[in-house]
């Protein structure tokens, strides 16, 4: 029997793993192998990695993921209208953002849970400019929703209200 440290570190690795899956089996729809490093993406900021998180498990803002508040809610793509507003959909085959991903994501055809795209950290990057450009999976209430183009715009400030005036007052003052 080898006690090296890596053989030592190799069985208590497999025992772990033994014994999480004995103790906390996988549910039937997940069908992802059990890392025990974090995934790639994890390194990213945590605003993009929380929204490609929340893609990849199908819980984000997007129109075709479930939510609790609005089960029955129209799950078509808010920009183009034409398929359910998945993950894939938003990345591969959105005619309103195929600009952003011809620029940023060409070479990318597969967004599966093992595809290249999870282990490229090149990729990875791309994909987070992708998010932040298109705004992918925001949350709604991060941008106001845009006046139709025939309504005037807004006044950006109203004339019966005077402006605020700010003093700044030194701490002898206090």
């Amino acid at each position: 029997m080898d006690n090296t440290y890596s053989a030592l570190k190799k069985r208590v690795r497999e025992a772990l793993l033994t014994e999480w899956a004995a103790l906390f089996p996988t549910p039937g729809c997940n069908h992802h192998a059990r890392p025990l490093s974090p995934r790639a993406f994890m390194g990213l900021g945590k605003f993009v990695a929380g929204r490609i998180h929340q893609n990849r498990a199908g819980k984000s803002y997007l129109a075709a993921h479930p939510t609790w508040r609005s089960p029955d809610a129209d799950t078509s793509c808010l920009r183009c209208g034409l398929e359910p507003e998945t993950f894939a959909h938003a990345i591969l085959s959105c005619f309103s953002r195929q600009n952003s991903k011809s620029r940023l994501l060409h070479s990318v055809t597969d967004v599966c849970h093992e595809g290249p795209l999870w282990t490229s950290l090149p990729l990875l990057n791309r994909l987070t400019t992708f998010i932040s450009a298109t705004s992918m999976s925001f949350p709604p209430t991060m941008f106001p929703p845009t006046p139709p183009p025939s309504s005037p715009p807004l006044p950006l400030s109203s004339p019966s209200v005077p402006p605020p005036v700010f003093r700044v007052s030194s701490l002898a003052e206090v």
